[in-house]
């Protein structure tokens, strides 16, 4: 059982939820990802999305498109994104890592070659965003074989058939996005999210994450009614942005952990 599997186990029988945030590698700069990534887990992370900067993220909107430029112009790359995994796992942290980003650096790197370094470094799965479940039958074998989750999105205009090689392709978890448009960007339809999240979960047959439009506790909390796990991702970076260097991180964790209390029914 890979460890993300293990972490919707155990979550499962302790009555939870996950809570996936994410985050940009290298913003605000290369130095505080991985004090970020162990902010997060302070907060009450279960996974961590770690996301690899691309110069064309398509489907983001303009706050992670901001830190993927922020930290592109520090020189973050997808090798010193598997180096910062690496040194996360030295340090002892066993927080399941998600690495999310897009096709073309993984295959400027190799497939192969991205593969390997991937599960060496101790990620534990891929979201490539526009790799197609139908169309990437090979590489989702090879992430397999590697011992690491591929993962993969659906959306609310995702068809039967997506939804079936969805089932067929993925593992770990779906990671379902909640409106139409890119992250941070418009009103999320909750009663939406409701109807659709039990029909795909009795389809592909593993736990749904539910991502884009959740701003704070009380969506979050509402979407965990539903949903196997909470995705949380334009908010945090903002947070980022907004706090002086030498808080960030433990801004990142205050903020975190508000939703990780909404999620336990904690309140705050």
């Amino acid at each position: 059982m890979s460890r993300i599997a293990s972490t919707f186990s155990e979550l499962a029988a302790a009555g939870r939820k996950a809570l996936i945030p994410f985050i940009t590698a290298g913003d605000p700069s290369p130095e505080l990802t991985l004090p970020l990534m162990h902010a997060l887990v302070a907060g009450g992370a279960d996974i961590i999305e770690l996301g690899v900067p691309f110069s064309d993220p398509m489907a983001d909107g303009p706050t992670i498109q901001r830190a993927s430029e922020r930290a592109l112009a520090r020189g973050m790359s997808l090798r010193k994104v598997l180096e910062i995994v690496r040194q996360f796992r030295a340090s002892g942290a066993q927080t399941p890592i998600v690495l999310m980003g897009y096709a073309n650096p993984v295959e400027a790197m190799g497939i192969d070659a991205f593969v390997a370094a991937a599960a060496q470094a101790g990620v534990d799965g891929v979201l490539v965003v526009d790799y197609p479940p139908e169309e990437c039958a090979d590489f989702a074998a090879k992430v397999r074989g590697a011992g690491l989750d591929p993962v993969f999105l659906l959306a609310p205009t995702s068809t039967e058939q997506r939804i079936a090689d969805v089932a067929q392709a993925g593992s770990g978890y779906i990671y379902y996005v909640s409106l139409k448009g890119v992250t941070g960007a418009g009103h999320l339809d909750l009663d939406e999210v409701a109807r659709r999240i039990p029909v795909i979960r009795s389809q592909v047959g593993m736990p749904v994450g539910v991502g884009f439009g959740i701003r704070d506790a009380e969506s979050a909390r509402r979407v965990a009614q539903v949903a196997d796990a909470v995705v949380i991702g334009s908010r945090i970076i903002e947070e980022i942005e907004q706090a002086p260097v030498e808080a960030v991180a433990d801004r990142v964790t205050a903020f975190l952990g508000t939703i990780r209390r909404a999620l336990d029914g904690q309140g705050d």
